[in-house]
């Protein structure tokens, strides 16, 4: 379905909600229909605030197309920067591990990557790890909380351990955009009261699952640098920042002596 004028009317239908590129959704939503009706059926639930991404069943990220599905963490952009970085760390045959895998978009990236890693991915969410399983076939995807899901054999052999954790402090969640905030599962967006408390506990934890010189990498705000840089000497880990502008990331690095 390629009409012109189906394009514009999605466009501007898009552009009065607020989607600030309209254009480049209404292509993408065009081109996943066959009929009219369907299309009006996307615009409607975009506009109400689904995620873009949810309707079409894939979100791009690293390069890779990831499915995704309704009610799961949908991968940003900005979560390329910890790929690159966790990427330059990684060996094949390494042991590397994604905790709050969501839908497994940064493990599936690191396997192409750095082919010939032993990969573990987990999430407490029971519909994240069967959408991550969907995307690393032949990868283990554990179900649980935090180091709790992992086998206890990875204790102590971890190479490179990324955790997108969530760090959007909870007050701020309320102020986040619709389709975040209503579409996401709350465990994937709340970090308590400062943004840091799952920060706090993934560091805390990493040094007896990291094997010498592994390291552990995970996202923060901005302005919660200062703190998150705080945590990672604490646990016994050498500190380091990673910031990417152009994606708007910044990574906190804590390596194992």
């Amino acid at each position: 379905m390629q009409h012109a004028s189906a394009d514009d009317r999605v466009v501007r239908r898009l552009r009065a909600a607020g989607c600030v590129f309209a254009e480049d959704e209404a292509r993408l939503l065009v081109a996943a229909v066959t009929d009219t009706h369907d299309l009006d059926v996307l615009v409607e639930r975009r506009v109400a605030g689904t995620p873009l991404e949810v309707l079409l069943g894939w979100a791009e990220f690293c390069g890779l197309r990831i499915a995704v599905a309704p009610g799961v963490f949908v991968p940003r952009r900005r979560t390329e920067a910890l790929v690159d970085e966790a990427a330059s760390l990684a060996r094949p045959g390494a042991v590397v591990v994604d905790l709050c895998c969501g839908t497994g978009a940064v493990a599936a990236a690191l396997l192409v990557a750095v082919p010939g890693i032993d990969l573990h991915a987990s999430d407490v969410d029971p519909a994240s790890v069967a959408c991550a399983r969907s995307n690393l076939p032949g990868v283990p995807v554990h179900e649980g909380d935090l180091f709790g899901a992992l086998p206890g054999a990875l204790r102590g052999r971890i190479d490179v351990l990324t955790a997108n954790v969530p760090y959007v402090p909870r007050d701020a969640v309320a102020l986040m955009p619709p389709e975040a905030r209503d579409h996401e599962p709350r465990t994937a967006l709340d970090g308590g009261p400062d943004g840091l408390a799952l920060a706090r506990r993934v560091v805390a934890g990493a040094a007896e699952w990291l094997g010498p010189g592994g390291s552990l990498l995970f996202e923060c705000g901005v302005g919660q640098v200062p703190a998150a840089l705080e945590l990672v000497p604490a646990a016994g880990l050498s500190a380091r920042l990673v910031t990417d502008d152009d994606r708007g990331a910044t990574v906190v690095v804590g390596t194992r002596a």
